[in-house]
């Protein structure tokens, strides 16, 4: 089964509005069988794109996941890449930057960690911290010692223009990109949050943060709503996912993510006829051991 990934897809040099997208949509499956029926295919359907991706060794890939705290990313990764071999696959989770991280510009601890070719890299958080986190609380920008050409009124657009830049360059290189923001409603984050609270074995989970940074709720939207729209382009696009039912935010990440290393139309490497006569030449001398 296919998704229309369209519904997800935030268009490049459109108007985006952040509360137009859903955040329980779930009627593309039957129901939650149905939906984790799906995401098993899509997990083999991964797992063998992906040993091509590393086989053929041409293409990095990066998956983007952005969201509210609770939305699901954890989960989101965990499932969806369930049956790729750990050997081409990296995670890399940011938080706040260190004092060694703050002493270098605000893409270079992102840049360390970026898939090589043939392998998938996955940014749970991302380089895009610098215009959500950092706006809310932009505070935080005194602390990145920078000029002060680099923190003026015009310092988010000027981030949107570097961003679309640097993503260009991976692009234009062989980083395939691929950006997740996974859309979680307000009173689904609250139910979670309690969830955590109340459920022991999840109280490692929860934050008193957590709580401080939801009063900043409407800032945030805004600070995602602006970013998404600035920073969907067609070399590295946006995927909007509802992220109020888990199990749908899982398969749709999943389907997409497949659709999109399908496109690439990955190839093991062609055996060229000097390297076919050394193998004969090696099947011969292990036939005859």
């Amino acid at each position: 089964m296919k998704l229309d990934h369209s519904k997800f897809l935030v268009r490049p040099g459109k108007k985006f509005r952040l509360k137009d997208r859903s955040t329980a949509d779930g009627q593309a499956f039957r129901d939650h069988d149905h939906a984790e029926v799906e995401l098993s295919k899509d997990v083999a359907r991964l797992a063998k794109l992906q040993e091509k991706l590393y086989a053929q060794d041409v293409y990095g890939f990066l998956i983007v996941f952005q969201a509210m705290d609770a939305a699901g990313k954890d989960g989101a990764i965990k499932h969806v890449m369930s049956g790729v071999n750990p050997q081409g696959c990296q995670v890399a989770t940011f938080k706040a930057p260190s004092t060694e991280e703050l002493d270098h510009d605000y893409l270079w601890r992102c840049n360390r960690h970026l898939p090589e070719r043939g392998r998938i890299g996955i940014f749970n958080r991302s380089y895009y911290e610098e215009v959500l986190v950092v706006r809310v609380h932009p505070e935080l920008l005194e602390k990145q010692h920078l000029p002060p050409e680099a923190r003026g009124k015009d310092v988010w657009q000027q981030r949107y223009r570097e961003i679309n830049a640097y993503e260009r360059y991976l692009v234009d290189n062989g980083i395939v990109i691929v950006k997740f923001f996974l859309n979680v409603s307000k009173d689904e984050q609250k139910r979670r949050f309690l969830e955590r609270i109340q459920t022991p074995e999840k109280n490692w989970k929860f934050s008193a943060g957590d709580v401080r940074e939801r009063e900043r709720w409407k800032d945030y939207m805004q600070a995602y709503q602006d970013a998404i729209e600035a920073t969907s382009t067609k070399w590295a696009p946006w995927y909007v996912i509802p992220a109020d039912v888990k199990w749908y935010t899982r398969a749709a990440v999943a389907d997409v993510v497949c659709a999109r290393l399908e496109e690439l139309q990955l190839h093991y490497p062609k055996v060229t006829r000097e390297q076919r006569a050394q193998l004969t030449l090696a099947a011969k001398s292990l036939v005859e051991e």
